[in-house]
């Protein structure tokens, strides 16, 4: 893996009339004071894309936190899995619900948790009828995200870290585990095996996003981040849900962070929220998309994958996200080659 930029560096802030320089790794209190006085300026971002920037540069902090910390394990005890070839400067961003699993992670979750009591019915219910809504009308609410989030951080307000975790773990296995979609599983193992990084990138907590990509022998993934002080959740969130722009945000400063190049890249979604982020690489799969990212997904070209029913996916777009894939393995592996050649 390439060198990592270093922690405190400068960046930007993207708001509707460009983007804003920022100074980051100066902690949480520094970014948000500075954050409020670069929203003073009558042409600077919202309040709301300060948020979903700050979102993304928490969330791509605390996956690279959690994939270090993954591989520090994996050095201890654990058994190294075969080299591969390495492609240093690609990698495949996969969204998380309807994406990669069917149905929504969070309400998976909360299923499980609601039989270990700790979420009513009623709470269930309420999340459950929301995501059917969604799916319906293929919008998300403001005042839905609201409630739910609020739902949410009270639910973890004063609980370990850990705990959480290890929830997730148990969650994972009695529910989520036989929901993956098998077609994008192929997706993100097809990546794995040209020796490219594979990342979640959903609004689910991260540490069970985590959960998800470390089950399915993923890179790492990037979610929301809940605050936490010595272990412990505070009850709020770094800047806001990882959600729209906050995804993007979080997707090019871990590529910055890691030395990918955006344009040999590959996002995969269903969602029309998810253009932002599907914009932002050079290949862009819809994935069982719904109404407006499929219209979106046909005028640009986009390819799109549908594995909800027995019908063959339609192909749009050339080069294909399966040819990329297996053309940045095979250029990897003819460097890597090549350089052992010379050493020898």
């Amino acid at each position: 893996m390439p060198e990592r930029s270093k922690e405190q560096g400068t960046g930007f802030i993207a708001g509707r009339f460009g983007e804003f320089p920022a100074r980051w790794g100066q902690g949480l209190q520094d970014l948000q004071d500075q954050f409020t006085r670069i929203t003073r300026s009558p042409f600077g971002p919202s309040e709301e894309e300060v948020r979903a920037n700050l979102a993304g540069e928490a969330s791509a902090d605390a996956a690279i936190a959690l994939h270090d910390a993954e591989l520090a394990l994996r050095h201890d005890g654990e058994t190294p899995p075969p080299a591969i070839a390495r492609d240093l400067t690609a990698a495949a961003f996969f969204d998380v619900d309807n994406t990669m699993v069917q149905g929504a992670s969070i309400v998976h979750f909360a299923r499980g948790l609601a039989t270990r009591k700790y979420f009513k019915t009623s709470d269930l219910v309420d999340m459950a009828w929301k995501q059917v809504k969604f799916r319906v009308t293929g919008k998300e609410s403001h005042s839905d995200m609201a409630s739910g989030k609020e739902k949410a951080l009270s639910f973890i307000a004063g609980r370990p870290t850990a705990e959480l975790a290890a929830l997730g773990e148990e969650i994972y296995d009695e529910i989520i585990a036989d929901k993956i979609w098998p077609g994008t599983r192929a997706l993100a193992q097809m990546h794995l095996d040209a020796g490219q990084q594979v990342w979640l990138v959903t609004a689910t907590p991260v540490e069970l996003a985590q959960v998800i990509a470390k089950r399915l022998g993923l890179t790492g993934a990037l979610g929301t981040v809940a605050e936490s002080e010595d272990g412990v959740f505070t009850g709020r969130l770094v800047g806001d849900i990882l959600h729209g722009l906050g995804k993007a945000h979080a997707v090019r400063t871990l590529a910055i962070r890691e030395g990918l190049n955006l344009k040999r890249c590959t996002a995969y979604s269903d969602s029309h929220n998810d253009v932002p982020m599907l914009s932002l690489v050079g290949t862009a799969v819809a994935i069982n998309p719904d109404a407006d990212l499929r219209e979106v997904a046909k005028n640009r070209g986009w390819e799109i994958r549908d594995f909800r029913t027995g019908r063959k996916a339609a192909k749009v777009g050339v080069p294909t996200a399966l040819a990329l894939g297996a053309a940045g393995g095979a250029a990897a592996a003819v460097l890597s080659r090549k350089r052992e050649a010379k050493a020898s």
